[in-house]
């Protein structure tokens, strides 16, 4: 609609302006300028005001949009957005004009006042991050922006530019600031006599014709001492959680061997001591002793292929020996235990005694899922499938897995008991791995659990 009315009036300008210049064309061929040339004068002049008076006019009319336009373009180059310009009185076109001018200076001032809120926001977040930044003039030095953790890190009071840095300390200026660290390092930094280790990375990007240079560096000495903490705390956890469940049962043999010798001491013709189920019980204690102070040393070292003894293990020897440590135990609980092995010669080539300690891990899961079951019963049995794959399976009718946290059975130290370690199944796993091996679990809730030791 404004543009029709401007258009409207320039025509109405230009057709007087046309419409004038005929009007004189004609009247100076009629006037006669050699009868009476004062009027002959007077009227040419007249209408070549009108003529004037309509070029000015369009002139005007036209100039003034310019000078309008140029006013508003060089606030703009200026970046002055505060000028207001006047919406109230002119031409119609002139004050349509005149709102486009403050509204786009409207926007940018709100674009302008989101972008300060923005860079106060980020700068606010970035001096409360743990994490050092600077960005400085690769060329001159000069510090482009610093935060305070960058400062405390490097343990220096300010910084306009990385100079003073290299004046303080030439090893850490070269170390942060010299030495690429594109896919980030981690390094160790000296500040007034005590070391600090970082993580540190950087990267250049350029401003114009200038380049700069952005590192980014966090203190991880708390994070390194505190993981090394907990890492000894988890060890101490695994290794009395291993320790207890083969203390435990040789406890328990021993206890029992111990009532058979008393009862003899007391009552030697009616307590009579079969010296070889003596004999039988004491090598039991021996070999897991034994099995016990060997597991210490693997665990030291359970990533290593070497440390584990790989050799042909006949099977009924190691199902005599577990059976022989836990049926004490088991049987003052009312929970039966059976062994099967349809091949009586049957080896595999394992570790027996990590193994053995495997076993005896799973055949404790399945009292503590079998206790408060009826007829509680676990088997251990063993054989190799039709493809000479050796498994070894311990099953048990205890509760069984509830099914959304079967996946999670094998994380190390999770666990669904309340005082559990949430370490044992999991060292099993890492056994199994380095047997070249996998431990594979099924589980029905309220319906038992099948876990097979599976020997690739």
């Amino acid at each position: 609609m404004t543009y029709r009315d401007y258009k409207l009036s320039l025509l109405v300008r230009i057709f007087v302006l046309f419409l004038s210049i005929i009007i004189f064309v004609l009247v100076i061929q009629k006037l006669d300028f050699g009868l009476n040339i004062l009027k002959s004068i007077i009227i040419a002049a007249l209408l070549l005001l009108i003529i004037f008076l309509s070029v000015r006019s369009i002139f005007k009319f036209t100039i003034r949009r310019y000078t309008e336009m140029d006013r508003f373009f060089e606030s703009i180059k200026y970046r002055d957005f505060t000028q207001w310009f006047n919406e109230d009185s002119g031409p119609k076109d002139i004050r349509e004009l005149h709102r486009g001018f403050n509204s786009i200076n409207e926007t940018i001032k709100t674009i302008n006042k989101e972008k300060e809120v923005q860079y106060l926001y980020l700068q606010k977040i970035l001096e409360l991050v743990n994490t050092g930044i600077i960005a400085y003039n690769i060329d001159s030095g000069s510090v482009l922006w610093v935060n305070d953790s960058f400062k405390q890190v490097l343990n220096i009071p300010t910084i306009k530019n990385i100079q003073f840095v290299k004046k303080r300390n030439s090893k850490m200026f070269t170390d942060v600031f010299e030495t690429s660290h594109l896919n980030g390092n981690t390094i160790s930094i000296d500040s007034e006599n005590t070391k600090t280790k970082i993580l540190i990375s950087n990267s250049s990007f350029k401003v114009k014709d200038e380049v700069f240079k952005l590192i980014v560096l966090q203190n991880i000495e708390n994070t390194l001492n505190q993981n090394q903490a907990e890492a000894w705390y988890k060890l101490l956890r695994v290794m009395t959680h291993e320790i207890m469940n083969s203390i435990a049962p040789i406890s328990s043999l021993a206890e029992s061997l111990q009532n058979k010798i008393r009862l003899s001491i007391e009552d030697a013709n009616n307590n009579q001591v079969d010296t070889e189920d003596l004999y039988l019980g004491i090598t039991s204690i021996r070999n897991r002793s034994q099995g016990l102070m060997k597991f210490a040393n693997t665990y030291r070292g359970l990533n290593k292929i070497a440390d584990i003894n790989l050799s042909k293990a006949p099977i009924h020897t190691m199902f005599e020996s577990i059976s022989y440590l836990l049926q004490p135990s088991l049987k003052s609980k009312n929970i039966a235990l059976q062994f099967k092995l349809d091949n009586p010669e049957l080896q595999i080539d394992l570790d027996a005694s990590l193994i053995e300690q495997v076993l005896i891990n799973l055949i404790l899961n399945a009292v503590e899922a079998c206790k408060n079951v009826e007829s509680p019963l676990i088997k251990i049995s063993a054989e190799k499938n039709i493809e000479g794959v050796a498994i070894i399976k311990v099953s048990d009718n205890g509760i069984g897995v509830p099914n959304e946290i079967l996946d999670k059975i094998f994380i190390p130290f999770f666990s669904t008991k309340k005082n559990g370690s949430g370490i044992g199944l999991s060292l099993c796993q890492q056994i199994m791995f380095l047997h070249k091996g996998k431990i594979q679990i099924n589980s029905i809730e309220n319906n038992g659990t099948v876990i097979q030791l599976i020997f690739d």
